[in-house]
């Protein structure tokens, strides 16, 4: 072979061969490596070959340092991938902690100097060296820049304003923003972090009801607002005495006049943005930075089956769950100043909030999406993220349209295999984006995402192993999964580096010890490697604001977190989620559920007898199973002119259909909201019963016994339904 290769007409013929895949290239490839030690160098003399021999030499000399220097090289695992985490010395069978420490003392921060949210943007600052920090664009623009020396001012002088207009610099001064993403919704969270204030964030989707019970457990008296419509809606709650406490509202934008005297008939001030800056500038105050033990933002859930509990976050809870991936991550991805995340996931939520900080912490940029939702994508091409956090009900909104692209046969097959062929690489660590397969078939799909994808995070709801084993064979950048809650600071439990299997969530984070209990009733036992996942750890939350029966609730004497979420123990280390404790689920957008309060609403409709609503974390729509009323049915269908059997009536589509709108008519009446709201239905002509084992003897729904008796209708179902 070697003789052969030093002819250098042959060494042309096998090189081209190689190139092109040839039949035999790659194993003559390694017969070269193979028989190079073998070789009788001390035989060999340079003055005994032709010219065109030294040629086929160099050339094979070149080629062979070419492919040593750009061969892929897979991503070097920080643990034993088959040892992701270790038990706990001394303590039970199930609960386990991460292999990357050294023994069980959990971590609290990685910086010596990032023990606070306000300590991660300063470290920003003096790393960045002055360079852009918060990006925003006007439609049709590119994206302008605010730098952090520029923020830093900015957040001091706001604050500064906030002091002058009544705030008190302590963790119990509580300032609320009622903002979509943009740079001043960062600006006004650091200026109350620079005074040691505590952030509470609102969001349109909490309702009137639920917002009036924040501003009054919070005893909010300020409250910082994007647009004129949202200080309206809040001073009409004070007009109607809802809100005693509120006193002064903050616009971002330009308040009219009537809004202001409107204002002031209820004794509320409203001030422009520009006007709390001037008071900062005239009375500008030293920071007052918070200590880790300080409250940095009260979350408060969306409060599906009740009000909406506010989780107390401090500053030691964000250090130690923003420190925990940067150490999971510090040989794999290392976050730099030329980094750059986009973000559109909203700020009311934790997810969005540690994206950020992690950003700031290393002189990182994030820019913001224009705020319309349907212009995302424009907003991502122009961007060019790096950072791409997301939900899975995006990523399968990515999948399905890639697939949906590829109209013609040919492209179809090539895109399967081209996948399969990434996946085999992926299989063996290697993560790439410049491969034959990424130049010849995934460039432009990258291209639509900015073309410089370096890392996505999803998190929020459940992913479909295919939807995340095919986008990181296309998209060629690392694709991290993370599972958690608000009540541990956003996550406890990620993907390890180098592990890029599907069908879990990762192990737990070096800040977090993860157990699992029994739960006898849905025959879940610790011993067997299954139970409600516990979580305890400097990034668990304080409890919540002001309600100690519901803290007790979630938090065991121990200190431990009882998520209601029921995970499983892999062999290597890594956590499965399998249920859920209580019924309440999440949809793939995050949307939590709480099914039973839906029904008990679709029950109010005449026609229906029974209902069972249906969801599942991997769909972002609802799904119904109804049992007509025998009594009401035959002549409600008769007044809209159907005709047939009971068992006929529930197999026609077109009755299907009329019962969903009558059921939809319902739900709106009854409150509830879109994602609430069934979107198809299956009428069933039998009762659910005792005798049938779909009810309990107290009359209560099987849920677990419907969802296996009506799987295949599930199935068709969702199949079929267009979102």
């Amino acid at each position: 072979m070697l003789q052969k290769l030093t002819s250098a007409m042959h060494f042309q013929e096998w090189f081209r061969s190689v190139q092109a895949g040839g039949p035999g290239a790659k194993a003559e490839w390694e017969d070269v490596w193979r028989l190079l030690p073998s070789f009788p160098l001390s035989s060999f003399s340079l003055s005994s070959l032709s010219p065109c021999s030294l040629v086929g030499l160099g050339a094979l000399a070149s080629l062979t340092a070419y492919w040593l220097a750009t061969r892929p090289r897979p991503t070097r695992p920080p643990c034993d991938l088959q040892a992701q985490s270790v038990a706990v010395e001394g303590g039970e069978p199930s609960c386990r902690r991460s292999a990357l420490l050294p023994d069980d003392v959990l971590l609290e921060f990685y910086y010596q100097d990032t023990r606070t949210a306000y300590d991660m943007f300063q470290r920003g600052l003096r790393v960045s060296g002055g360079g852009p920090c918060l990006g925003f664009r006007k439609p049709g623009q590119p994206y302008e820049w605010i730098a952090y020396s520029e923020v830093a001012e900015q957040a001091q002088v706001m604050g500064s304003g906030l002091l002058a207009s009544g705030c008190q610099p302590n963790p119990q001064q509580f300032v609320g923003i009622f903002a979509q993403n943009r740079p001043e919704w960062t600006i006004s969270e650091l200026a109350c972090y620079t005074y040691s204030m505590a952030v509470v964030p609102l969001y349109e989707t909490l309702g009137v009801e639920a917002m009036v019970h924040i501003l009054n457990l919070a005893e909010i008296s300020l409250v910082i607002c994007d647009r004129e419509e949202k200080a309206a809606a809040l001073l009409e709650n004070k007009e109607q005495g809802a809100t005693p406490s509120l006193s002064c509202l903050v616009l971002f934008s330009d308040a009219s006049a009537a809004l202001v005297e409107r204002g002031q008939r209820c004794g509320v001030e409203i001030l422009q943005l520009t006007q709390i800056m001037e008071l900062g500038r005239q009375k500008l105050q030293d920071p007052i930075p918070p200590k880790p033990e300080d409250l940095a933002v009260v979350c408060f859930t969306s409060g599906t089956t009740g009000k909406p509990k506010g989780a107390m976050i401090t500053h030691g809870n964000i250090a130690s769950n923003t420190s925990s991936v940067i150490k999971i991550l510090e040989g794999s991805f290392v976050i730099g100043q030329e980094d750059v995340s986009i973000s559109y996931l909203p700020l009311a939520h934790m997810f969005e909030r540690m994206i950020q900080l992690s950003m700031f912490c290393h002189g990182a940029r994030v820019g913001f999406y224009q705020g319309d939702i349907s212009l995302l994508m424009d907003d991502i091409k122009t961007l060019k993220p790096t950072l791409f956090p997301v939900v899975p009900r995006l990523l399968n909104r990515i999948y399905d349209k890639i697939l949906g692209s590829m109209t013609s046969p040919l492209w179809r097959a090539l895109l399967r295999y081209a996948v399969r062929r990434k996946q085999a690489e992926l299989s063996s660590g290697v993560v790439r984006n410049n491969s034959f397969w990424d130049r010849l078939v995934f460039n432009r799909i990258q291209a639509g995402l900015g073309g410089n994808l370096r890392f996505i995070l999803t998190a929020s709801a459940p992913i479909s192993p295919t939807v995340l084993s095919f986008l990181r064979a296309v998209l060629g950048c690392l694709i991290f999964e993370g599972y958690g809650q608000t009540e541990c600071t956003a996550g406890c439990t990620f993907s390890m580096p180098g592990d890029w299997s599907a069908g879990h969530v990762g192990a737990p984070l070096p800040c977090a010890m993860v157990k699992l209990v029994d739960i006898p009733e849905m025959n879940y036992f610790a011993k067997n490697g299954e139970g409600e996942i516990c979580i305890r750890g400097p990034s668990v939350f304080r409890g919540y604001l002001k309600d100690p029966e519901r803290t007790q609730e979630a938090l065991d004497p121990e200190g431990w977190l009882h998520s209601g979420d029921v995970g499983q123990w892999l062999p290597n280390g890594t956590l499965r989620i399998v249920d859920r404790k209580k019924h309440i689920f999440k949809l793939s957008q995050g949307e939590y559920i709480a099914p039973e309060k839906i029904e008990n609403v679709y029950m109010r409709c005449v026609v229906v007898l029974q209902v069972f609503v249906h969801g599942d974390s991997l769909q972002s729509h609802l799904i119904g199973i109804a049992v007509p009323d025998p009594e009401v049915f035959p002549d409600w269908t008769k007044e809209r002119g159907f005709v047939g059997s009971y068992e006929e009536l529930c197999q026609n589509p077109d009755v299907q259909k009329a019962v969903l709108e009558d059921m939809t008519a319902v739900g709106k009446a009854g409150g509830l909201k879109s994602f609430e709201q069934v979107k198809a239905l299956y009428l069933h002509p039998e009762m659910f019963s005792v005798a049938n084992g779909l009810l309990t003897p107290t009359l209560k729904s099987r849920r677990v016994d419907l969802r296996r008796v009506f799987q295949e209708q599930i199935t068709r179902i969702y199949g079929t339904t267009p979102v």
